[in-house]
Order: structure tokens, then C-alpha cells, then sequence
């Protein structure tokens, strides 16, 4: 399977055991680097993406998301995002690895900070609404960046307590607009399910499969899954496999007829069918247009 998708690794050449970097994002647009920024490519990292003066557009798996002063926007790992090069824009680019927040937080912490970035949980955008909010958060983020540029022997410390506080803060602006899944009694059961689905979703995109592997069944998944996302297990199986169709249909360039067999179908025809179903175009169209 030949890959024409560029996977980006963490690379932070300066300092290459922090597992953290931070990017001035009108610098990032000017760089050259081995890998064009402004055409799809998959991350092995986590980004916060924010932005204190210009406007624009950014694509985070395929939906262009619009952008202006104050706005936030979470990239997750293994998610597929392009630039928009746009000359009035500056803001930050947050860019680390889940080494770096598991590494300094005990495991229910570093498991709610992840879930920030979690696309099937929240949505990816955030808006600072509110003047005092936007200015506390732009100074946050530039005590970041001067403590990050200290280098001493406490700077990676306190660089990771700092990017904890300013999650926090973004669980805090998403709880204030709504757009934040709040704890839920079966939280822990469904992420279970979603890194099984994302897994093993090639293989089956039955119910009773993943129950049988979680060890319930079908009538309790569906309430797990229904209770934190307020939708059928099915529907999420099927919208994670669509996902995952997309990101092989633009990474690879394996046939129709081969990535039909790769993502579980047995006759091309109903994968064709599946596809055009759930995003009323064919897979040739959506591979053309992306």
C-alpha cells in the first residue's frame, strides 16, 4: 500500500527530549519545510491552535473550520489538517505529545485533559467571547512561550504545568458555552468502545462484535454509548468507519475496488453504496475533490 498522505512526527529540533514545542503560527506559514502545510497531512501530536489577531480558515478532517481573533481550535493525533495561508493572521500553535501531559498528571487527569481534543465528545472550535477571558488566556500563552525559551532546569516543569492550567482554562470556556460533554457515569466505557471502533472497525461494524469484546450486551453498549453521546452504537460505528474511509481514501492510492476489501467489504458495490449513504458522494468523487 503506497502512501501519498505526509505523516508528521514530533520534532522539536531545539529541545528533542521536551516533547513539547510552541510555534508562532504567521512564522510557521513563512517556513520551508519538507512537507507543503497548506495540503492535507496526518499528525502524530496533539495541537492547540489560537489565534489573538487576523482571520481565516483551517481544515481539521476534511471541514473547513472559519477563524478570528480569539478563537481556539484542537487538533488532535492521527487527524488529518491543512493551512489556509492567510497574511494577516498571528497567534500560537501549541504542539505536544501525550508523553508530555501524561508524564506530569496521574491517570484520571491526563485521561479528562486528552478528552479535550476528543472530535465524537466536543466540538473542535472555541470561541473567547468574552474580552477579560481572551486577554487572561493571550497572556497565559506568552508567559508560555517566555518560560518555554528559558531552557533551564525547571522550564519543561513548568512548561507542563502551564499547558495543564491552559486546558483547564479550555474545559472551563466549553462548559461556559455548552459545547463540553460533561462527566458522564459511563465515560470511561465509552472511550474504551471509541479506541475499539477506531481500531477494529475495518474488521466489523457490528454491535454485538464490540459488545462481545467489552463484555456486555448489545442493550447495555447502547445505553453507555447513548448516555455520554446521545446516539446508537451503530451510528457511531458507522460514522467512525466513514472517517477512517475518508483518511484511506486520500493516503493511499489503492483502487476503489482494493480499499473496498481493506475497510471489510466483500463486494465493492455495497462498499460504494455504504460510502455514497453517509456522505452522498461516491468514494472517486471524494478522493478527486480533497
Amino acid at each position: 500500500m503506497k502512501k501519498q498522505l505526509p505523516e508528521i512526527n514530533f520534532s522539536n529540533q531545539e529541545n528533542p527530549n521536551s516533547y513539547f514545542d510552541i510555534v508562532k503560527i504567521e512564522e510557521l506559514l513563512g517556513r520551508n519545510l519538507d512537507h507543503d502545510i497548506g495540503k492535507n497531512h496526518l499528525v502524530k501530536f496533539y495541537i492547540i491552535f489560537f489565534v489573538y489577531e487576523g482571520q481565516g480558515y483551517h481544515t481539521i478532517d476534511f471541514t473547513d473550520y472559519n477563524y478570528k481573533k480569539g478563537t481556539v481550535l484542537l487538533v488532535r493525533k492521527g487527524q488529518i489538517h491543512k493551512f489556509f495561508r492567510s497574511p494577516n493572521v498571528k497567534g500560537y500553535l501549541l504542539v505536544f505529545t501525550e508523553e508530555f501531559i501524561i508524564s506530569h498528571l496521574n491517570g484520571m487527569e491526563a485521561l479528562k485533559s486528552m478528552q479535550l481534543f476528543n472530535d465524537s465528545l466536543s466540538f473542535p472550535k472555541i470561541e473567547f467571547n468574552d474580552l477579560e477571558d481572551f486577554s487572561d488566556f493571550t497572556i497565559l500563552l506568552k508567559h508560555l512561550e517566555m518560560e518555554y525559551l528559558i531552557k533551564d532546569n525547571f522550564s519543561i516543569g513548568i512548561t507542563r504545568s502551564v499547558l495543564h492550567i491552559v486546558i483547564t482554562k479550555l474545559f472551563r470556556i466549553k462548559s461556559k458555552s455548552g459545547h463540553l460533554i460533561e462527566r458522564k457515569k459511563y465515560m470511561v466505557q465509552f472511550l474504551e468502545f471509541q479506541k475499539l471502533v477506531e481500531q477494529d472497525c475495518f474488521k466489523s461494524k457490528k454491535v454485538q462484535y464490540y459488545a462481545n469484546k467489552l463484555g456486555v450486551s448489545t442493550k447495555t453498549l447502547n445505553n453507555i454509548v447513548n448516555n455520554v453521546i446521545n446516539e446508537t452504537a451503530k451510528a457511531f460505528i458507522d460514522e467512525r468507519t466513514i472517517m477512517q474511509i475518508k483518511r484511506l481514501l486520500i493516503s493511499t492510492n489503492l483502487s476503489i475496488k482494493e480499499l473496498a476489501y481493506t475497510a471489510g467489504f466483500n463486494d465493492p458495490t455495497n462498499f460504494y453504496k455504504y460510502f455514497k449513504r453517509f456522505t452522498g458522494n461516491s468514494p472517486e468523487v471524494f478522493r478527486q475533490a480533497h
